[in-house]
């Protein structure tokens, strides 16, 4: 029997609670891999975290290193000093910069150069700036686990954005494009989460390490279709709402879709679900009394299991959506942008409704709420398609091959 690799695996902090796409992408992946390999998962631990996350973490590693980390609050003074001096002293942007630790990175650095694992993986590009801090080079095999293309985000937000925020999200976008580009290279392999991704690492970033891609999963014995009825004209936005794609997508659809829809359906409601609501996003309560704003939920299915209709209307954004998955299990009917779908292998009035114009979007949503057979249609073969398709199991299996095929390679003489 082949012996397990012992990973070091690399995380700006820790995975529970599991209330964004990328932790529980993480989360599932780490669980099937620590079945057959050694995981020490070395991260920030930010203060006041739950007294539980070392023991929760166990659950995906079997060892935890835990670095303590101070993070910035959003929106106060200090936040704002912090991007006013990013902007003249460093050439990273904020959101990697903000992330630099020394002590992480002469924790990475001593297990390295030990040799104590035969990979180090570097979930998201964040850790990056730790594991390479200060020019040094990885004795140890590395591999890169891309959930998005990051630049491609702050390109698509400066595009949507307007007077100077729009100045300042170019420079951003220019900066991650310069590091993403250049500290990827450095990497022994890269995995990405959809071939779309890929290619755009490989023709646009010219980068000859890409591996290929892992397909997100979907979790079926916890997400299923509801025993009760659906509420009639009811809508669904659900993500973490402190991410600036869902901010951007949720504003937008109820300023420039949601007014369309109501013409037609004026009883329709929307409830935006998602931790860390933004204010712009609390302050879309205040547009009608048909929305909602929930913030922080413990379990999302109940919310899943209620909404007639899913809306997916991302402008910005990268990767792949895990809730359009866990969307499909039970049973709801998406209507996406095409970004919003971007990556995953999903089929236009066969098993989603995509559309990018508020128009366009807001027809689709009517249709949806106006005919039932449709909704049965496009929900049953979503359904299908996730079971047939969407295990953890399977991805995790891709992941280990190229982990295996890092290793090897690194092993071989030049």
């Amino acid at each position: 029997m082949t012996a397990g690799l012992r990973i070091l695996w690399l995380k700006t902090g820790p995975l529970h609670p599991l209330d964004t796409g990328g932790k529980i992408r993480t989360y599932h992946m780490l669980r099937e891999l620590k079945r057959a390999h050694r995981i020490t998962f070395l991260a920030l631990r930010p203060q006041n975290i739950a007294p539980n996350t070392g023991t929760a973490a166990a659950e995906y590693s079997q060892e935890q290193i835990w670095v303590p980390w101070v993070e910035t609050p959003k929106h106060t003074p200090r936040f704002y000093f912090a991007l006013a001096r990013n902007l003249v002293a460093s050439g990273l942007p904020y959101v990697l910069d903000n992330y630099q630790s020394a002590r992480m990175a002469a924790v990475i650095a001593e297990h390295d150069h030990g040799r104590k694992h035969d990979l180090i993986v570097c979930d998201f590009l964040t850790p990056s700036v730790n594991l390479f801090r200060g020019g040094r080079c990885a004795r140890t095999p590395t591999l890169l686990f891309q959930h998005n293309v990051e630049s491609l985000i702050w390109q698509r937000t400066a595009e949507n954005a307007r007077g100077l925020p729009r100045a300042y999200f170019r420079g951003q976008w220019r900066r991650m494009l310069n590091f993403e580009r250049s500290i990827s290279a450095r990497f022994h392999g890269v995995i990405g989460v959809s071939e779309e991704d890929c290619r755009i690492f490989r023709d646009e970033y010219g980068l000859g390490n890409v591996l290929g891609a892992v397909p997100a999963g979907v979790d079926l014995s916890y997400f299923s279709p509801p025993p009760t009825p659906r509420k009639p004209h009811s809508l669904l936005f659900l993500g973490s709402m402190d991410w600036r794609p869902n901010i951007d997508g949720a504003c937008y659809f109820v300023s420039e879709v949601l007014p369309l829809i109501q013409r037609r359906f004026p009883a329709v409601t929307i409830t935006i679900v998602g931790r860390n609501p933004a204010p712009p996003v609390r302050g879309l309560t205040a547009c009608g009394p048909g929305i909602h704003v929930t913030g922080t939920v413990e379990d999302v299915r109940p919310y899943l299991a209620r909404a007639v209709v899913m809306v997916v209307p991302l402008r910005i954004g990268g990767g792949t959506r895990i809730k359009i998955y866990e969307a499909m299990a039970t049973g709801i009917p998406i209507v996406s942008t095409t970004i919003g779908a971007e990556g995953l292998p999903v089929t236009h009035r066969q098993n989603i409704l995509l559309a990018d114009s508020p128009g366009e979007f807001a027809d689709c949503v009517c249709e949806l709420l106006d005919k039932p057979d449709l909704r049965a249609a496009i929900s049953g073969n979503g359904l299908a398609w996730v079971r047939r398709s969407g295990s953890w199991s399977a991805a995790s299996q891709r992941f280990e091959q190229y982990c295996w095929k890092v290793y090897n390679e690194a092993k071989e003489p030049n």
